[in-house]
């Protein structure tokens, strides 16, 4: 099942491209409703490189989701997108789900704004209804709080 949120940003693409490959942006968007904890490597790098990421999973940093790898690449636009879009992919897959193929589409709006939009291809088998809800809450919540984060000059 997928899921696909836009939102605008107020600010330039160029600043929001640079703070999404930071893995502090998705520590500090997700919280308080999802906590990743570093398993492999034990840290996480201070901006993203391509490859795999080994996490677990708190669901309000109390309840254990699971482990998950982020897998990480910065592709070229897919065919669904604006052709001329920057792209990061975490194509993940954990022990309650086995695809979280997530894409981060940015796209110039002009006039200093940014198009942002999450897209989720979700598998999880008898899961998956319910994990697909959760995501819809999940990005919604994350584009509330990228919006107050450009609205504060990205200072948490």
């Amino acid at each position: 099942m997928i899921v696909d949120i836009s939102t605008k940003l107020d600010c330039a693409r160029a600043r929001a491209w640079e703070e999404v490959q930071k893995p502090a942006l998705l520590v500090h968007v997700a919280k308080p409703l999802l906590v990743f904890k570093p398993l492999e490597p034990k840290t996480l790098p201070s901006v993203w490189r391509e490859g795999r990421y080994r996490v677990s999973l708190w669901f309000l940093g109390l309840l254990p989701l699971g482990r998950q790898w982020v897998d990480v690449s910065k592709p070229a636009p897919p065919e669904w997108a604006d052709q001329a879009a920057l792209c990061i992919r975490d194509n993940g897959s954990g022990d309650l789900v086995r695809t979280w193929d997530h894409w981060i589409v940015m796209t110039d709006e002009g006039a200093g704004q940014t198009g942002y939009r999450d897209r989720v291809d979700i598998r999880a088998g008898l899961l998956t209804p319910f994990v697909w809800l959760f995501a819809i809450w999940f990005y919604h919540h994350r584009q509330a709080r990228w919006r107050a984060l450009v609205r504060r000059g990205f200072q948490p």
